[in-house]
């Protein structure tokens, strides 16, 4: 199988795996625990907490591990609406962020009291910290814009952002979903300014069902999930130890392989694009080249279906996405291509191609060599 859909997923690295396997035969005891096991335990998380921590241009002690993005998105949303909502009822989100700040708007907005705001995404799939900030009111709590998108892969200015929205209402909070950021670019949560954000082990060579929430010294949410006071109160329930120390070396490997991978998997991309360009003169990019990480390649070809062209790639080998993973097998188009102005009937032509450490010059040259006949096959059945 050729991989292409490393921003899905990507491999759990040789060294992770053999550091889990590790923990989970050696080290099994309960870092709550005052025994020796536990006390061992609970080392191996602190030095996952510290490998993390550096990682991201954090302390130690504002990583909060969580059991996945997902959670730590929600963590942040809701866990910062209920410890402010004496301040305000406001919040702000993009229109294409990742389902799991888009659901907990909707569930703040629907249950809860809160209003949103959806700040508009442009064409070239940035949004303007300008339209941000003309959002911000005095009842505003919190503003909450990824820092990568998950399947155009643009590079929002989140610095900028943060700034503005601070300065608009230097009380409202600002949240960055970073989980398609580390590992991908450079990533300082200090320099970027933003309050709270998102990562998760399973995007960076770690396991699955880890994740972390960045919580900045002074920023206080509420706990979303309660019961043994583990993680200062903010995430109960006893630790994944094993997981938790494989996204420790995980996140490690990641930034220290940063500048390499974006540089080697960039060309690789950037010659995928000047192929199937060749080979489908009609394929559209979705989403600006100029600020968007090294390996993802987000594309429309018209007059196609894209769940038609991903069955066909997966029967010649090939593995990548339509839309977001979390969206595959949705009939409508992809909610991210939608809010950037992308006719529906194109969107629905939509492919994310998405390469990664482990990706090779012989991915690219699969791709080449069948996807013009695909799209060929595709448009005859559509």
């Amino acid at each position: 199988m050729h991989y292409l859909d490393h921003a899905a997923t990507t491999p759990v690295l040789p060294e992770v795996t053999d550091l889990m396997v590790k923990v989970l035969r050696e080290d099994f005891g309960n870092p709550s625990s005052v025994h020796a096991a536990g006390r061992r335990a609970k080392e191996l998380v602190e030095d996952a907490r510290e490998q993390v921590a550096a990682a991201v241009g954090a302390r130690p002690d504002e990583i909060v591990f969580t059991g996945g993005g997902t959670e730590a998105d929600n963590l942040a949303l809701k866990g910062a609406a209920a410890k402010l909502r004496g301040n305000g009822n406001h919040v702000i989100v993009s229109a294409f962020e990742h389902h799991a700040v888009l659901d907990a708007a909707h569930w703040l907005q629907q249950g809860q009291g809160f209003e949103v705001s959806f700040a508009p995404v442009g064409s070239d799939g940035l949004v303007d910290p300008a339209a941000i900030a003309a959002l911000v009111r005095p009842a505003t709590i919190l503003a909450s814009v990824m820092a990568v998108n998950n399947e155009v892969g643009t590079i929002q200015p989140i610095a900028e952002i943060a700034a503005a929205v601070h300065e608009a209402n230097p009380h409202a909070l600002v949240h960055t979903d970073a989980v398609q950021a580390l590992g991908n670019l450079p990533v300082d949560l200090h320099r970027w300014g933003v309050d709270l954000a998102a990562f998760a082990a399973h995007k960076i060579g770690g396991p699955k069902g880890v994740g972390a929430l960045f919580v900045r010294s002074g920023v206080a949410v509420e706990a979303t999930v309660h019961g043994g006071g583990q993680e200062r109160g903010l995430r109960s329930g006893t630790l994944n130890v094993a997981g938790i120390a494989g996204f420790g070396l995980a996140a490690q490997t990641a930034a220290k392989e940063v500048d390499e991978k974006v540089e080697r998997v960039g060309a690789l991309r950037n010659r995928l694009l000047d192929g199937l360009r060749a080979g489908i003169p009609d394929l559209t990019l979705n989403g600006t080249l100029d600020a968007r990480v090294p390996g993802n390649l987000s594309v429309s070809i018209p007059g196609t279906e894209g769940e038609t062209l991903l069955l066909l790639l997966d029967q010649a080998g090939i593995a990548c996405s339509s839309g977001s993973a979390c969206a595959s097998g949705a009939v409508d188009p992809s909610h991210v291509l939608i809010a950037m102005g992308v006719q529906k009937k194109l969107a629905l032509g939509s492919l994310r191609f998405s390469l990664g450490r482990a990706s090779s010059d012989d991915d690219v040259d699969a791709v080449l060599a069948v996807l013009p006949d695909i799209v060929k096959q595709a448009r005859r059945a559509a």
